[in-house]
């Protein structure tokens, strides 16, 4: 869909972005050259979109966030969509099982979201030092707390995708839901060479593939649209050579139903 008529298909709906885990500071790093969801922010408002992120503490729980995420989105009137990167993803997708959030969501666009969790917060959490330092780094920056660092691992996710798995075969019936995973191939690209190594730490682990922080079994949901890309954990939201992430939100918005 060209982008004049996709404002059109957009016209009336607010599109709200939910960032990951220390979203908030990568995107303060925008000055220095980082793109972390900003191009595709801009490019929504350049259409006319009324396009906003939700601020949340990232590092907070998942609930707490999820709670801040419906009063965003009901807080004003007409339909909203909500896309989520990894954190914000699964943030998101407990706010939309809260009441009142499904009926008013046009739709739900999931990107690289450890559902059922991620080895790695695993590896962080069994490490007390490094436990702490996530802890007191998130309390000085004001970001939340060590809990939110909890809620990824896979005990607790995959505890909570069973106890919710009546509510969200329900919601992917109701709600038009894309999961969009990536994974780091044998020669990755130099953006992704930083995550690489992770990623074969995952592997040996059997977490395979991945995109060097969420497995891709992790970050799809069934039932709803499923695509895996080629690239790291920021591929998709951030620009760079071989990444089109504004192409990617298009193509997933352009397929959502026009409203009735």
């Amino acid at each position: 869909m060209e982008d004049a008529a996709l404002a059109t298909h957009l016209a009336g709906t607010r599109v709200l972005l939910c960032y990951g885990l220390l979203g908030e500071v990568m995107a303060g790093l925008r000055p220095i050259g980082l793109d972390y969801m900003a191009g595709q922010l801009d490019w929504l408002r350049g259409l006319g979109v009324a396009a906003s992120v939700i601020r949340l503490p990232t590092v907070a729980p998942v609930g707490v966030n999820a709670g801040r995420i419906v009063e965003a989105a009901l807080g004003e009137p007409g339909p909203f969509i909500l896309v989520g990167h990894s954190k914000g993803g699964v943030e998101a997708l407990a706010a939309l099982l809260r009441p009142g959030m499904a009926a008013r969501c046009r739709g739900f666009i999931a990107l690289q979201a450890p559902f059922r969790g991620s080895p790695v917060a695993d590896r962080i959490l069994q490490h007390n030092a490094m436990h702490l330092a996530v802890h007191h780094a998130a309390r000085l920056l004001h970001l939340g707390s060590r809990r939110g660092a909890k809620d990824l691992t896979t005990p607790v996710r995959q505890a909570w995708m069973r106890d919710h798995e009546a509510a969200i075969a329900a919601l992917v019936q109701l709600v038009p839901v894309a999961t969009l995973a990536t994974a780091i191939g044998p020669k990755p690209a130099p953006q992704d060479r930083a995550h690489a190594p992770v990623a074969r730490w995952m592997e040996q682990q059997g977490a395979r593939p991945s995109d060097g922080l969420v497995p891709v079994a992790s970050a799809l949901i069934a039932g709803a649209r499923q695509l895996v890309l080629e690239g790291g954990h920021r591929a998709l939201v951030a620009a760079g050579p071989g990444r089109d992430p504004i192409g990617v939100l298009r193509e997933e918005l352009s397929r959502l139903p026009a409203l009735r």
